[in-house]
């Protein structure tokens, strides 16, 4: 009698906790969300969600590649309800590999542009980031550039720039994305001319990082690079420090108009057991005010605006090109090919 007692109050103590943690107006459902997004921003998001709908949300935090690897490891026996990822590589791929279910929602339909989903409606963009060029002006100078004559990605391959360029890695799905936008903007002769002028016209060997690009143009390491435009906002607002604030602001930010604009994207997991509330937190999220919780933060820009923050302001307008997220996904493994062959490490 003794022992059934003890197993009651632990039972009853078990419950306690599961439920302390849980939104006031509760309903007891929840949604399992896999994310690539690595940002305590979004933590606030979420929490307003919960506020609004009574639907708790556990949240799994990891590398994109990582979390992709971690579903297909898992299948039938995943526990993920809804997927977010950063670029238009790896929601595509995840689409690809089957890890995404199609939904059916109005919201997700008039809230997400087009070119900016999934004909499939297998997935759907959250958010929106562009790849900028930095440069410093005073090492460019000297090389006889002025800045206000770089106008696109491809004067990174003329011959004045020999030196001065310094680019992330292949790896990174960012630049794998930049290419493939240029091989539908200009098509694939073009693209490989401009790939092996940019390549030989490294000052030295390719970045592991946005940031450390950055540090080395501010330090006239390089001349200019190519980085996506949050991660200089970042710096000069000083989220990594005020001497990196420091670093960030001797550089010039140059936005290409029209410009190359990548997406953080997610999509229903494809044996999602919270189908209904997963379909409800990608709806919230792809709202004009779930789109811009998620943007403002982080620098991004939200699906249908601009981030008003004054720091991205002053990086100037830009226009979105016509190439979709699908295009992008599509010549994805021809991009990589090409970077490959040009000596892109």
């Amino acid at each position: 009698m003794q022992n059934l007692k003890k197993l009651f109050y632990s039972a009853l103590t078990c419950t306690f906790l599961l439920n302390a943690n849980l939104p006031a107006n509760s309903t007891g459902r929840e949604v399992k969300v896999y994310s690539g997004r690595h940002y305590n921003s979004d933590k606030e998001v979420f929490k307003n969600f919960e506020e609004e709908t009574g639907i708790k949300v556990r949240l799994i935090e990891t590398a994109g590649i990582t979390l992709l690897e971690r579903l297909k490891r898992e299948g039938k026996n995943s526990q993920a309800d809804l997927i977010l990822l950063v670029d238009a590589a790896r929601i595509t791929n995840a689409a690809q590999a089957g890890l995404l279910q199609s939904v059916e929602s109005e919201s997700l339909e008039k809230n997400v542009p087009i070119g900016l989903k999934d004909e499939r409606k297998q997935w759907y963009a959250l958010t929106r980031r562009v790849r900028v060029m930095v440069a410093n002006e005073k090492k460019l100078a000297k090389a006889g550039i002025d800045v206000n004559d770089i106008k696109d990605y491809t004067d990174l391959a003329k011959p004045e720039f020999k030196g001065l360029v310094c680019l992330r890695n292949r790896k990174s799905p960012y630049n794998q994305s930049l290419v493939a936008n240029q091989i539908v903007n200009k098509g694939e002769s073009k693209t490989k001319a401009w790939l092996s002028g940019m390549i030989s016209n490294l000052s030295q060997p390719e970045f592991g990082g946005d940031i450390s690009i950055i540090r080395a143009v501010a330090k006239k390491k390089c001349g200019i690079g190519i980085v996506n435009h949050y991660y200089v906002a970042r710096m000069m607002a000083g989220e990594n420090g005020k001497w990196a604030a420091k670093d960030a602001k001797r550089t010039v930010v140059i936005t290409p108009n029209p410009a190359h604009v990548n997406i953080s994207a997610g999509g229903v997991a494809k044996y999602a057991k919270n189908k209904s509330e997963a379909i409800k937190l990608l709806e919230y999220l792809a709202s004009p005010n779930g789109s811009k919780g998620l943007a403002a933060p982080t620098f991004e820009h939200p699906l249908k605006e601009v981030n008003q923050n004054p720091i991205v302001r002053n990086f100037g307008e830009f226009t979105p090109d016509k190439v979709t997220v699908e295009d992008l996904g599509v010549k994805n493994s021809l991009a990589i090919k090409l970077m490959k062959n040009a000596g892109w490490n």
